[in-house]
């Protein structure tokens, strides 16, 4: 884990706002909570930038359907995030679900034939993406998972804990030293978790819905180097709290020549390409708002 920062008034200031928001949400109950968080946060977002963000984004990977549609699109992203914030506090019901059964996970023997072995398990920022972790981490309780820390040490020590409670035990910050740490556990056979949908400016320049974006070529290189299978999960939200979760067959990789760069790039390129059809199955559910392309796609898109 990563060195924590020092406490201050504005980081404890924030973290009894949190407190009180997570507090009210964990109350409600699983449905009510994952309903009012998908109701606050569409109705704040306009305040922010990422909600002009989202739209511009919208608009330039999918220039053929109408402002209506992209404004739908966009609505339906913040709802699916307002949606994560209130059913954060309930993990351990998702995590009954899936004793159950009822949260589906498909292509589970996928992961559970890496046992012991080893493999890059890649997702993305789709509808609830925590609680496809613990779809992967109830399979693969040794998986060795990365996350970006919050930059409240308070309220990234009450994530990383929540996380822990479902089985997410290993969690590496990314850094030099979260690095080490994938190095480590994928020495010794275990199997390593990143997300790989959002910009890294120390990546490869690889195109996403036909525009250069910078993305991050480590996990594509630690299958290569590792020699071990590159493997998608992702999930899908169905109807309210109802979730399929799903593992992909590995990306083709070249593990005869590793160390090349068009094989690397090759990777990466194949990564974008599975981010982009998953997107394309459900525009609404993945998380538009981020800086995913430089300003120099937006306007050669026409979208600023």
């Amino acid at each position: 884990m990563a060195k924590p920062k020092p406490l201050n008034f504005m980081f404890r200031l924030e973290a009894l706002a949190w407190n009180a928001y997570v507090g009210g949400l964990g109350a409600l109950g699983l449905e009510r909570a994952s309903r009012w968080g998908g109701a606050i946060v569409p109705t704040v977002a306009p305040l922010s930038s990422a909600w002009k963000t989202a739209l511009r984004n919208i608009r330039m990977c999918f220039p053929n359907e109408s402002d209506a549609w992209h404004r739908e699109v966009r609505k339906e992203s913040f709802q699916e995030l307002g949606r994560m914030t209130g059913e954060f506090p309930h993990m351990d019901k998702f995590l009954e679900q899936y004793r159950r059964g009822e949260l589906v996970f498909e292509g589970k023997e996928i992961v559970e034939a890496t046992l012991g072995k080893g493999a890059v398990f890649i997702g993305g920022h789709f509808t609830d993406w925590e609680v496809t972790s613990l779809c992967l981490a109830q399979t693969d309780p040794t998986c060795h998972f990365t996350y970006r820390p919050a930059n409240n040490p308070i309220i990234d020590k009450y994530i990383v804990e929540t996380r822990a409670a479902f089985g997410l035990g290993l969690q590496a910050a990314k850094g030099k030293e979260g690095g080490m740490g994938l190095l480590r556990s994928l020495k010794k056979g275990r199997s390593v978790a990143l997300m790989n949908d959002q910009k890294y400016n120390m990546g490869l320049s690889v195109p996403l819905f036909g525009y250069e974006c910078m993305t991050a070529d480590g996990p594509t290189r630690l299958a290569l180097k590792f020699k071990v299978p590159l493997i998608p999960i992702t999930g899908r939200r169905i109807d309210g709290v109802k979730f399929v979760a799903r593992a992909y067959e590995p990306i083709p990789l070249d593990y005869d020549k590793p160390d090349e760069e068009t094989n690397v790039y090759a990777g990466v390129k194949r990564v974008n390409e599975f981010m982009e059809a998953r997107i394309r199955e459900a525009p609404g559910q993945w998380f538009w708002s981020h800086r995913r392309w430089p300003k120099e796609a937006w306007a050669k898109a026409g979208v600023m």
